[in-house]
Parts: C-alpha cells; sequence; structure tokens
C-alpha cells in the first residue's frame, strides 16, 4: 500500500490498538499517517470534559499534563499501528523533555497534535510532539517510551 493509500485508524481501531477508555481516551480520530515516522491526531475539547470540574471553576483551562497525555497517546498510535503482534503489547511512557506550554486549551479547542519519531531502537523510541490549536502552538515535547509485554 502506497503512502497516500495508507488507511487511516478510526475511533474504532484507536480503541483496539489503545488501553485507554473513556474517560482518559484523549485521541479522536487520525488525520494524518506515516508508519514508522509521523502522525496527526485530533482531540476535540469539550466543556463536558471531566476534568474541566476542578480545573477550573468558571475558568476552564485543559490541564498540560493531559495535553502531554493525549500527544503521548497519539504517539502509542503510531508506534503500535503497524507493529506485528501489537494486542499483546503496551507503550509505556518512560520519560518528557522540553515539555513547554505556550497557551491555554479551553473547551471548544480542537487539538491538533503532530508527532515525529525521533530515534527508534528495539523497544524504545523517541519522539516530538506538537499541539496546536487553530495553527498556533499550545504545547511541545519531547517522548521516551517502550514497548512492554501486556500481563
Amino acid at each position: 500500500m502506497t503512502e497516500s493509500a495508507q488507511k487511516m485508524p478510526d475511533v474504532r481501531e484507536i480503541s483496539r490498538i489503545l488501553p485507554h477508555r473513556y474517560p482518559f481516551l484523549l485521541v479522536d480520530r487520525i488525520l494524518e499517517f506515516e508508519p514508522g515516522r509521523r502522525i496527526v491526531g485530533l482531540k476535540n475539547v469539550t466543556i463536558n470534559e471531566p476534568f474541566f470540574a476542578g480545573h477550573f471553576p468558571g475558568a476552564p483551562v485543559m490541564p498540560g499534563v493531559l495535553i502531554v497525555e493525549a500527544m503521548a497517546q497519539t504517539a502509542g498510535v503510531l508506534a503500535l499501528y503497524s507493529e506485528p503482534g501489537r494486542e499483546r503489547l503496551l507503550v509505556y511512557l518512560l520519560g518528557i523533555d522540553r515539555a513547554r506550554f505556550r497557551r491555554p486549551v479551553t473547551p471548544g479547542d480542537q487539538l491538533r497534535m503532530e508527532l515525529t519519531v525521533l530515534r527508534r531502537k528495539a523497544t524504545v523510541c523517541k519522539m516530538r510532539g506538537e499541539a496546536f490549536v487553530d495553527g498556533a502552538l499550545v504545547a511541545e515535547a519531547e517522548m521516551l517510551s517502550s514497548f512492554v509485554e501486556r500481563v
């Protein structure tokens, strides 16, 4: 299959790849996908997200740690989608470097997450993630993760 004809994982496929479930599944859609290289995912941020009840009442802001988690989950889709035997694997986040938050993410925003593989060796992968709202960079980080067998 050519790169341009690569099937995009839909929300059902994302749920087969990632073990996360509501309210912690933070990837709604995959927009672009280059196996082993790059992925673009989307998170629709809505007012009924459970974290908005306490962060912050009257001035809802998506927690930065959840923006990074959404990027990490998108990275997990990239890492596992083409991996043989993926149903037996999990991707564990090992480290976060160079995380920066540029502006708040609020209800009604669409969080576009772009992840690029920097390095991959056997069971360890390092990716750079950037999150955008309306084309403006809102967060960025480098993430190190590892494949582990599900128990």
